[in-house]
């Protein structure tokens, strides 16, 4: 696990570390309300090459950024209530292509995650400042065994 203070000029800086030390393309947001998880996927999604006009995909659900051929999907599931509301709009195909995935509030949807993807916690310490915790998880697992 990597833990990063930052202030928001740096997040350029940032962007680009988490793009980089990334084992997986889909990556989970962590934070509160107002901790900055938008403002954060906003410039990894310029990073990354896209100039859509990036916002948080609070009532759809879920926004898509152009990339040189292929997407971004960003979703936010502040306000589902259930789990079901994901599978509603697909959400684990989405999951099955290459694309990048970038993933506000998933602990509503916990028992849909992928077992490869990027854990960032933003803790808010300042109006200014953050502090960013990245974790990796990566697992090749072929079969599942039932108990």
């Amino acid at each position: 696990m990597m833990e990063i203070t930052y202030n928001i000029e740096e997040l350029p800086k940032i962007a680009q570390k988490i793009i980089e030390v990334s084992s997986s393309k889909t990556l989970l947001f962590y934070g509160e309300m107002g901790a900055g998880k938008t403002t954060l996927i906003k410039e990894l999604v310029k990073q990354l090459g896209s100039s859509d006009r990036v916002s948080s995909p609070t009532f759809s659900l879920v926004n898509e950024y152009l990339i040189n051929n292929s997407y971004i999907y960003h979703f936010d599931f502040h306000r589902i209530n259930h789990e079901e509301e994901a599978y509603d709009i697909g959400f684990e195909e989405y999951l099955d292509n290459n694309n990048w995935i970038f993933i506000e509030w998933p602990e509503k949807i916990k028992n849909l995650l992928p077992q490869n993807k990027t854990t960032i916690s933003i803790i808010k310490k300042s109006d200014k400042t953050r502090k960013i915790s990245i974790s990796t998880q990566k697992q090749n697992v072929k079969t599942k065994t039932h108990s």
